[in-house]
């Protein structure tokens, strides 16, 4: 199976055209036999109480954050759609709605990046040594996010930031209400944008599809619940965090 896909120029020489999309179908297979596998050996383990959601109920996520998040979300979702669905048969009108999702989802990272390092506790979502002891002392909790949330954090954002570049170098390209297409990249740079855009669309298609199931898991839904009303009650915030590593406030009740 190629990697990339090539054509020869005027003169011979070979160009990238881009990734190969025949990778989409084994990362959607690799991320199915993924899920297949976690489904098995949760259904093996000894399946423990889930805590409560009743009784006082304390923040997790604000408005401005869980807003932050949802609008990510859909762009994302919107990228993933109209970039993927035209390569595998569906043909639309695809581009306009695609630069304009890029652009959304642009604007909405750079202000989260602001806020989570000028306004927020940054540290919070960084991998530190003692986070790497969680998979192997049981009994160990994390703080307000945990070893995985980390990690899918930050191969998310790895991913986003390169879709996003070279994105923003591809847009440049095209025809848009504010310019005509100036054909200004050498077809070699625009090749490796080509490979680098698509390389990380492959990527988030399996790490999107992954963070749905884990959203959707049964002992994973107040997390979800918080990313929608905020927040999480005092028994889930017991049995699954370390009070000496985060303390959220108290919620007030709607």
């Amino acid at each position: 199976m190629e990697i990339v896909t090539v054509r020869e120029d005027v003169w011979g020489r070979e160009v990238l055209l881009g990734v190969s999309w025949d990778w989409l179908w084994v990362i959607l297979a690799l991320t199915f036999a993924a899920i297949v596998v976690h489904l098995l050996i949760m259904a093996v383990l000894r399946k423990q109480p889930r805590p409560s959601a009743a009784g006082k109920r304390l923040t997790r996520h604000d408005n401005f954050d869980r807003s932050f998040h949802w609008i990510m979300a859909i762009s994302t979702l919107v990228l993933l759609f109209t970039g993927v669905l035209p390569i595998i048969g569906y043909d639309f009108n695809w581009l306009t709605i695609h630069w304009i999702a890029g652009l959304v989802l642009t604007g909405a990272v750079l202000l989260h990046v602001i806020r989570a390092v000028f306004f927020q506790d940054f540290g919070s979502m960084v991998v530190a040594p003692k986070d790497l002891k969680e998979p192997f002392e049981k009994g160990r909790k994390p703080g307000k996010y945990s070893l995985a949330q980390k990690g899918m954090h930050h191969a998310m954002t790895l991913l986003v930031l390169v879709v996003i570049g070279t994105g923003l170098v591809l847009f440049l390209q095209i025809d848009t209400p504010w310019w005509d297409r100036p054909n200004s990249l050498a077809e070699s740079t625009l090749g490796w944008m080509f490979v680098l855009h698509g390389v990380s669309t492959l990527g988030l298609v399996g790490l999107t599809a992954l963070h749905v199931y884990f959203a959707l898991r049964p002992e994973k839904r107040f997390y979800t619940r918080s990313m929608i009303s905020g927040w999480i009650s005092e028994d889930e915030f017991s049995a699954n965090h370390d009070p000496a590593r985060w303390m959220p406030d108290e919620t007030a009740r709607s």
